[in-house]
């Protein structure tokens, strides 16, 4: 019985969610495998300065952030993270390997950013394989080291970075994409329809999908304001029961339903017909499983890490980048116009992601090398 442990945060919620989703297509697949989730928050906790002078985790602190829409600074915040993290560098290799001498893993799997140096050092015999969560890299310092770890990228540019930082081909894998939860997998037969009529819309009308994470964020409510394009729209806010209400009770020109945090979310892309979110990686590669074309914004307040998947985006031809969601209305008039919509939805019905089930594979052919 092989032993991995899958190490995740929860700054953002997709780490943890990918992690997840390997876990249980692994289990799925029925390997010889015992996975274990560490959270490297619950080990690094007395570590935390943000809990010892706020009484806040710093990964609740970044929720915070994206929550309230406090981004601005987000590159000068990174590097200032990044002294810190360096700061406390012995003190989180000690406690790391401190909590890995209490038994033998095979291979630990990393899909956090910014701790890889720490968690390389702390297992000076165990091989450590690192998921980039992100389309790429956002360096110094983020998910690539100038150290012995196994990469598994989900795009060129993040292979190329990876060379650029002296890893050899033997070191870098490339999967056609992010993870994904199993379900969105799954074909759904419920009737686009029917299942409109059951939200309180128009069956026939075009709808778009408004979700910008577990958290919510603030931006909502200034797109279900400033809309007047015919379309109607589901707005997803998650865990922000204050957004939700807010939105339902704004008087709008368009039909909408609100929902609050749902498990749900191949079923409410299922009926819509394209997407407005922030450009996270995990909300992207979720829209476009379920071909749904982009509008994502890219301004001083994106996060350096997902600046790159909004050039990305431009790049496959799945989307409109605006440079604020104040031009919502002229860039759901260019998604919408026929001619660029069949082009996007086309463009984003070929891209073939199954990462979740090729990973199990890199990391089945990692153990192996290790082995010998």
């Amino acid at each position: 019985m092989k032993k991995l442990d899958f190490v995740y945060f929860n700054a953002g919620g997709g780490h943890r969610a990918a992690a997840n989703a390997l876990k249980s297509v692994i289990e799925q697949q029925e390997r010889p495998w015992e996975i274990r989730l560490v959270n490297l928050q619950d080990i690094l906790k007395p570590l935390d300065i943000f809990r010892k002078y706020t009484g806040i985790n710093m990964e609740d602190v970044y929720n915070l952030l994206l929550k309230k829409g406090w981004t601005l600074g987000s590159p000068q915040l990174t590097v200032a993270m990044h002294g810190l993290i360096r700061l406390y560098h012995r003190g989180q290799v000690r406690m790391l390997k401190k909590f890995w001498s209490e038994g033998e893993r095979d291979l630990v799997v990393s899909l956090i950013p910014n701790f890889n140096r720490a968690l390389r050092q702390s297992l000076p015999h165990t091989p450590l394989a690192t998921i980039l969560t992100d389309l790429a890299d956002y360096p110094p310092h983020f998910w690539i080291e100038q150290q012995r770890q196994y990469l598994i990228c989900g795009t060129e540019k993040a292979v190329d970075q990876a060379r650029a930082h002296g890893h050899g081909a033997e070191g870098i894998f490339q999967t056609s994409g992010m993870i994904l939860r199993p379900n969105f997998y799954d074909a759904i037969a419920a009737d686009r329809r029917e299942e409109r009529k059951k939200l309180g819309l128009d069956p026939g009308l075009t709808t778009g999908l408004v979700l910008f994470g577990g958290e919510g964020s603030n931006v909502m409510l200034d797109i279900a304001r400033r809309v007047t394009a015919r379309a109607q729209f589901i707005f997803i806010c998650g865990k922000n029961q204050k957004l939700a209400e807010r939105i339902r009770r704004l008087p709008t020109t368009f039909a909408k339903h609100v929902e609050g945090f749902t498990s749900e979310i191949p079923y409410y892309m299922h009926i819509s017909d394209f997407f407005i979110g922030k450009p996270g990686p995990g909300s992207i590669s979720e829209a476009l499983a379920m071909r749904l074309p982009i509008i994502v914004e890219r301004n001083a307040w994106t996060l350096p890490q997902e600046r790159y998947n909004t050039e990305w985006i431009r790049e496959k031809q799945v989307g409109i980048v605006l440079k604020s969601f104040r031009d919502i209305d002229a860039g759901l008039k260019e998604l919408l116009e026929p001619v660029n919509y069949a082009r996007f939805r086309a463009n984003a019905a070929a891209i073939k992601n199954r990462a979740v089930f090729e990973i199990p594979e890199i990391l089945d052919s990692v153990m192996q090398r290790e082995s010998r």
